[in-house]
């Protein structure tokens, strides 16, 4: 049977267990992306990173503003005190000469100064900064770095949730047809049970023969109330996840999982698989723009062991004037441009260690570009190989419920002619069972490193 056959078999089992299994809050049938685009939307993960991203682009307008110029005001009111008029030698008796643009030294008598008490000061001051070593513009593109690496966060976070869905997704469905296989089997022993009563009535089997079909029905429907109570479960799970409004359900709808069989049909090489993994794989952009982040990094650090100049506007407004031996009750205003030239020349031996720290997490940060493709070439020939052979798994599968089908059907007959015992009878039906449900889980199991090998390349 080729990939088309049993993939058109899988969708046809899957929408007899939904119809057949689906609970009665059902009112709609859900696709894989529908359950995306609900979570995209919806998903309490999603929402964090979201805000994450939005507190970064702040970030860079923050780092872009300091190209801008600084504007400060001051306003002040005071209350000054005495002055007081002292000798060299501490006394307030005496005098003190005084020298007097234009009247020459005057004499003063020490001691308490006749002083205007309320004073006040307003000051202005601008300044724009015109170099400072780098340290803006790779503030910046750190922030810009910062960023895109939030939104390869809010990226991830969507493609894990996506997997996380296509897990619970598949698990619902491989449930589903359990159920399927389960109540075919217990709809073909209720069959078996009837006819042995009605040959017991013959005299032709013991009342010990349909007990032991009897505890196998019994062990059946267990089993089916089992699985019924994981697919409650799984639902559960997904509908938290994309948030679903409560009381709302929905029903698997297999047309996703037809579409993937399509992609399955010309599915490509390994080598294709592999590229693009390196062009899409969120790890490895991430490790490549911390690798960019270290490099501004050291140029940040570099910044430091250089001198920052700006350009300087300042304007004073104060009074009293306090600054004369004798306080004058005047306004000063005073105003001036200027550059101002600011470094700090112990960073020549202090700062040579936080460069050196800084080229070794630059270098740190390039090998771990390398580590995370190594580690993404090796997640994707594991998942492309195990894909290969759940495809053969699944064909080896076909074949066995084929053969147990017609073990069964031999055996069977042979029982009705009495040329098999009992215990041949159930062998034959508990393999017919196993093989049946090894098939079901083949099929999911295979989609499932379908997907798989899609989330590492982060291509759901």
């Amino acid at each position: 049977m080729n990939c088309h056959k049993y993939f058109c078999a899988l969708a046809v089992s899957m929408i007899v267990g939904a119809n057949g299994c689906a609970p009665a809050l059902a009112q709609h049938r859900m696709s894989l992306q529908s359950l995306f685009n609900l979570a995209d939307q919806q998903s309490q993960r999603i929402k964090v990173s979201e805000v994450a991203l939005k507190a970064a682009e702040e970030g860079v307008a923050s780092a872009k503003s300091a190209m801008l110029p600084s504007v400060e005001f001051s306003l002040q009111g005071s209350y000054t005190g005495n002055a007081f008029l002292m000798s060299r030698g501490f006394s307030t008796s005496g005098t003190t000469e005084y020298i007097v643009p234009g009247l020459g030294p005057q004499q003063v008598e020490n001691g308490k100064q006749p002083t205007p008490h309320w004073g006040n000061s307003f000051t202005a001051r601008a300044s724009q900064v015109i170099y400072a070593g780098g340290a803006i513009s790779s503030g910046i593109e750190m922030a810009k770095l910062g960023r895109q690496l939030a939104e390869l966060d809010v990226e991830k976070n969507r493609q894990e949730v996506r997997f996380l869905l296509t897990g619970y997704y598949l698990d619902l469905c491989k449930l589903q047809n359990q159920s399927q296989v389960i109540a075919k089997n217990i709809e073909l022993t209720e069959k078996v049970i009837e006819q042995m009563k009605a040959r017991r009535e013959q005299g032709t089997v013991l009342k010990n023969d349909i007990t032991r079909y009897e505890l196998q029905r019994q062990s059946l429907l267990l089993t089916k109330a089992q699985i019924d109570d994981a697919q409650k479960i799984i639902r559960h799970q997904i509908s938290t996840t994309v948030h679903l409004p409560e009381g709302e359900d929905f029903e698997v709808d297999t047309q996703s999982l037809e579409e993937e069989e399509m992609a399955l049909k010309t599915l490509t090489s390994e080598e294709s698989w592999q590229q693009t993994a390196a062009e899409n794989n969120i790890d490895i952009r991430k490790a490549s723009l911390v690798s960019e982040m270290s490099e501004q990094k050291v140029r940040n650090t570099r910044a430091a062991s250089r001198p920052s100049v700006a350009l300087v506007v300042e304007n004073n407004l104060s009074g009293p004037y306090t600054s004369d031996l004798i306080p004058k009750n005047a306004n000063v205003n005073v105003w001036f441009v200027g550059i101002g030239v600011k470094y700090n020349l112990s960073n020549l031996w202090k700062n040579k260690h936080n460069i050196r720290k800084a080229r070794h997490e630059n270098t740190q940060a390039r090998e771990s570009v390398q580590l995370a493709h190594e580690g993404i070439e090796k997640g994707v020939q594991a998942s492309y190989t195990n894909l290969l052979t759940s495809s053969v798994e699944v064909r080896t599968q076909e074949k066995q419920v084929e053969l147990a089908d017609q073990n069964y059907t031999v055996v069977k007959n042979r029982y009705d002619n009495d040329l098999a015992l009992l215990t041949d009878m159930l062998d034959a039906s508990n393999m017919k069972l196993s093989a049946d449900m090894a098939l079901v889980n083949a099929r999911i199991n295979m989609l499932y490193n379908y997907f798989k090998l899609k989330y590492i390349t982060n291509t759901l």
